[in-house]
């Protein structure tokens, strides 16, 4: 495996935070330790006495000096486990997709409110690659990547990222809490990723589209919100069912051109970067084959987050992005 896999960022930190607290205690409550082990002795120990273990002699010898020596360094290493974390980048560097031709500009609720200075509701509907299944912690799934992407490009506004990805859904899921965890929010953008459980239950891809277009049909009569569709993830999982993988794209395609809203297609994307960027399969997706990892997740909230960002620059211009031309292509 790449050494990008998820490093388990949450445990190691844990285990580093118990261990700063254990060399922080004063060394004077060594003894009082040791008696209360004395008067409790455990059976083998009573049967088998023995002298320290040298670990128990080191800890005990640790004079105040050392203590915040050893604390420094175990600091200094959460530091340094985070910051590779969140400039994850610096490692393999997210590129844009080439062949693209078209600048965006398909977002013009949300890019308008960023203009006005109004606050902005982004719903982030899907399963569990929206809810950041495979992230080493919920800070690197891809809604907070996307949300803390835009809050630093626009400090002064009000963003909201909603995550409403549950694992294990598709469409028949999500359209029974269509109403309450997308429509009645009220959001700006609703980007709704959809299909790959589809995929991997062997679901028809025709009634998953039919279901996909009216839930966009809903969210547009009931008020301003864009739209963008993300079909499912190129992985081992999903393309040993080539034939299904493939019409689930093209259908969700479709449904994108025909209710005018975007699509981004993260299959081509990650397929792009396995064979035209040259990255292990590995370096994106975790071990089970199916799901992204940090750099994954990463990589699609900065595409997402970078068109957004162009169609604001576009709204500043004065460019007029006609309504019924909504195609969402990453730059």
């Amino acid at each position: 495996m790449s050494s990008l896999r998820p490093f388990g960022l949450s445990t190691w930190l844990a285990a580093s935070a118990a261990a700063a607290l254990l060399m922080l205690m004063p060394a004077m409550q060594a003894p009082a330790h040791a008696q209360a082990a004395q008067a409790t002795p455990a059976p083998q120990q009573a049967a088998n006495p023995a002298p320290a273990s040298p670990s128990q002699t080191t800890v005990a010898a640790t004079s105040p000096t050392e203590q915040r020596g050893l604390t420094s360094r175990a600091i200094d290493k959460v530091k340094q486990v985070a910051k590779s974390a969140g400039d994850i980048f610096s490692r393999v560097p997210c590129l844009s997709p080439k062949g693209s031709s078209k600048t965006m500009g398909s977002l013009p609720h949300v890019a308008g409110k960023l203009v006005a200075g109004k606050p902005v509701v982004i719903v982030a509907f899907g399963s569990s690659s929206t809810a950041g299944y495979g992230a080493s912690s919920p800070d690197f799934n891809y809604p907070n990547r996307l949300a803390a992407q835009l809050r630093r490009q626009y400090p002064t506004a009000d963003i909201t990222v909603i995550n409403a990805g549950i694992g294990g859904e598709d469409a028949p899921e999500m359209m029974k809490r269509l109403q309450k965890e997308v429509i009645d929010v009220h959001p700006d953008l609703v980007i709704w990723q959809v299909g790959t459980n589809a995929v991997l239950r062997n679901l028809d891809p025709g009634d998953t589209a039919k279901m996909v277009e009216e839930g966009i049909t809903r969210i547009q009569a009931a008020g301003d919100a864009d739209v963008v569709l993300v079909d499912p993830q190129y992985s081992p999982r999903v393309t040993e069912r080539p034939e299904s993988a493939s019409k689930m794209v093209k259908l969700l395609g479709k449904v994108a051109e025909l209710r005018h809203v975007g699509i981004f297609p993260r299959f081509e994307v990650m397929r792009e970067w396995h064979e035209k960027q040259a990255l292990p399969v590995e370096s994106f997706v975790i071990a089970d084959g199916l799901h992204m990892n940090d750099w994954g997740y990463a990589c699609f909230a900065q595409l997402l987050g970078d068109d957004i960002i162009r169609s604001v620059g576009q709204i500043k211009l004065g460019v007029n992005v006609p309504a019924d031309v909504r195609t969402y292509r990453p730059m």
